[in-house]
């Protein structure tokens, strides 16, 4: 699974409590803009220390990149990934979720000359950018998560708090394990340290 945003520190809170207590592997493409990732620091760095939870770069202000220059691109990256080098002592290169998914040759080269040169995108979504009914999200956890699929999740609403135990039981009763974008592509002993 991979979760996006951190607009709600209750949300990102609920997040690192529901990987703490299940043993899940997440990705979380943060907007460094946010207070979330700060004020969760003390709770989220032993995960992030440990591999259970990767963090990547998804803008420093969830900008649509097709709509910035290269230097606009950059800089919004580059943000991000100052915030990540000195919070949490990692790199997120060489992903980057571009937001709303908007990329284009154009974007993706200036994402390359900022270090990240993989664009991640998902095969299938919460549909929780918002705020959502919990039979919706659930409808939505039990239509996608499925093997070798790249799931989006938002730690924006409070939603999907209330369902990881029912999250939990859909993955186990599909014998799927969750896994970071390092576990599957780099290893888990890749090094994300600055």
């Amino acid at each position: 699974m991979t979760i996006d945003d951190g607009t709600s520190p209750e949300v990102v809170d609920a997040y690192l409590d529901f990987a703490r207590d299940s043993g899940v592997r997440l990705t979380f493409f943060i907007n460094s803009i946010y207070p979330s990732w700060t004020q969760s620091r003390d709770k989220l760095a032993p995960m992030v220390d440990s591999g259970q939870i990767q963090l990547a770069n998804h803008t420093h202000s969830h900008a649509d990149l097709t709509s910035l220059s290269t230097t606009g691109i950059i800089e919004e990256l580059s943000q991000c990934e100052s915030f990540l080098n000195t919070t949490y002592g990692v790199t997120g290169m060489p992903f980057v979720r571009p937001p709303y998914g908007h990329r284009n040759e154009a974007t993706d080269a200036a994402c390359a000359q900022a270090g990240y040169s993989t664009s991640v995108m998902w095969y299938g979504s919460l549909g929780d950018s918002g705020l959502l009914a919990p039979e919706v999200l659930l409808g939505e956890a039990e239509k996608w998560l499925q093997a070798q699929h790249i799931v989006l999740g938002h730690a924006n609403a409070p939603t999907v708090t209330q369902l990881y135990g029912q999250i939990i039981e859909i993955l186990r009763s599909r014998s799927l394990l969750t896994a970071t974008l390092d576990d599957i592509y780099l290893g888990p002993d890749h090094d994300r340290r600055v």
